[in-house]
């Protein structure tokens, strides 16, 4: 057995039946290289070899009586692989819109919790044979940086697969009596004043840069009173926007690709980070969606972007070990070159620190029961809190670093990877990228009733990409 992090359980109490907190990916394969071809058969023996390697593969979960402290994890004893594997088909033509519909579909369902929080769908019917994967595992198991790592167990650098002599016969755990868990949960109670102690303490010493948060969403007098310089820096609101309110059940998905080439041109170009570029790119094409749609507003929107807090130390550990920043997005800027200055800026105001120190959060969220977290998250969904307050962000904008070079599943080739995230009430919009081989390729998931034109954002992107690959000719 092996309890949750106080951040892992905090997204198990969060999650509402309209927001379940999965994360996921859409993986397209090609399989003509494939020695013997690809399919879902090969797909269930590659799991088989390598699942010693996957433990969160095997975890499931075991809740503490009245959620007094945070659940714990034990090896599934009834794993059931294919259970957790499935084989679907798309409808003729197999096209991009519709592959992506039934990803939306798949994604808004929230997982299982009597088994381990995970599912893979092979999808058959693409184009020239090729087929798709869509795998989903709950936050609570996985980040950004964890979620690569699995990548990495699962895909090979070579179209031939090591040698499966490895695998190894996997044993559960038998659950635990509900009095075992009731005396674990007492025995945490007991730490609970010191885990209190160590938040206040903690949060006393990050009052200076909450007051500094606070310069920045003073009105607009007292602002010019306070200095200069403001203009990259976020509020603690962040403006209207249709991406904002009260999530439905209901997702919309939408995938593509720019080419990291031109990304790491613009980068050297302006002397900036692959990072500035992304947020630009992401502030134009939503400048050209809002303005379409005659909802721009004169204020920058503003992002929340997560980073890892991993430590060489914790290469190769699973669950979360995540921070966050708020990101200004120059939506409220006319050019591209401009928008692109700007947002070098802002990420530099915001890594020089706007983010909670990852020390409060984490010991906040290891304070905090399932109990009063579940209870405080079922209080403001029934009060409809999204509708009513302005959050700092109006979006997630997501980068993960991937591999540069090609990776083979069971043989065959991946041509590319799209990010599948979660969104939440209040945040109806994310954009996550992961860059793979020449390309940045990103996925947008979007509540269905506030982004109804997905695709039509998606060509946004692209356009925006040409107008700031034209800042390369001036």
């Amino acid at each position: 057995m092996r309890q949750l992090t106080g951040l892992d359980a905090m997204f198990l109490s969060l999650e509402r039946p309209s927001t379940p907190l999965h994360v996921g990916s859409l993986i397209i394969i090609d399989p003509s290289e494939a020695r013997d071809g690809f399919g879902y058969d090969d797909l269930i023996e590659t799991y088989r070899n390598r699942l010693h390697l996957l433990p969160p593969f095997r975890w499931r979960l075991v809740e503490t009586p009245l959620g007094l402290d945070h659940p714990y994890w034990i090896d599934d004893p009834d794993f059931d692989l294919e259970y957790h594997v499935r084989r679907i088909a798309v409808p003729p033509p197999g096209d991009e819109r519709t592959l992506a519909e039934i990803v939306a579909r798949i994604h808004a369902r929230p997982l299982d919790r009597s088994r381990p929080l995970w599912e893979t769908y092979v999808i058959e019917g693409l184009p020239e044979g090729r087929i798709g994967i869509y795998s989903k595992n709950h936050h609570a198991t996985i980040d950004g940086v964890s979620g690569a790592d699995i990548l990495g167990v699962l895909l090979d650098l070579e179209p031939t697969p090591p040698n499966p002599s490895s695998r190894q016969d996997l044993v559960g755990e038998a659950e635990p009596s509900a009095a075992a868990m009731l005396a674990r949960s007492a025995r945490g109670a007991i730490k609970q004043p010191l885990r209190m102690g160590r938040m206040v303490a903690r949060a006393t010493g990050a009052l200076p840069l909450l007051g500094r948060m606070a310069e920045v969403a003073a009105p607009a007098p007292l602002r010019s009173r306070l200095g200069e310089g403001l203009m990259a820096k976020p509020h603690l609101q962040a403006p209207p926007s249709p991406f904002n309110g009260v999530l439905s059940p209901h997702r919309r998905f939408a995938y593509g690709s720019v080419p990291l080439k031109t990304v790491k041109r613009l980068k050297d170009a302006h002397d900036c980070k692959v990072n500035d570029v992304v947020m630009a790119l992401v502030a134009g094409a939503l400048r050209r969606y809002l303005m379409r749609r005659g909802e721009l507003t004169a204020d920058a929107l503003q992002a929340m972007v997560p980073i890892s807090v991993r430590t060489d130390d914790q290469r190769g550990e699973h669950g979360n070990q995540v921070n966050a920043l708020i990101g200004v997005l120059p939506t409220n800027l006319p050019t591209a070159g401009e928008r692109l200055a700007a947002a070098a800026q802002a990420m530099e105001v915001a890594k020089s620190g706007n983010a909670v120190p990852a020390s409060v959060l984490r010991d906040f969220t290891q304070f905090a029961t399932p109990a009063l977290a579940a209870t405080a998250a079922r209080t403001v969904a029934r009060l409809s809190w999204a509708n009513r307050v302005r959050t700092p962000f109006n979006l997630v904008v997501s980068n993960v670093p991937g591999p540069p070079v090609p990776l083979y599943l069971a043989g065959a080739r991946m041509e590319a990877i799209y990010p599948v995230s979660a969104i939440y009430d209040g945040i109806g919009l994310n954009v996550t990228l992961f860059s793979y081989r020449d390309e940045l390729q990103f996925g947008l998931v979007a509540d269905r009733e506030m982004v109804p034109d997905l695709w039509r954002m998606m060509d946004d992107f692209h356009a925006e990409m040409a107008e700031m690959e034209a800042l390369l000719d001036d």
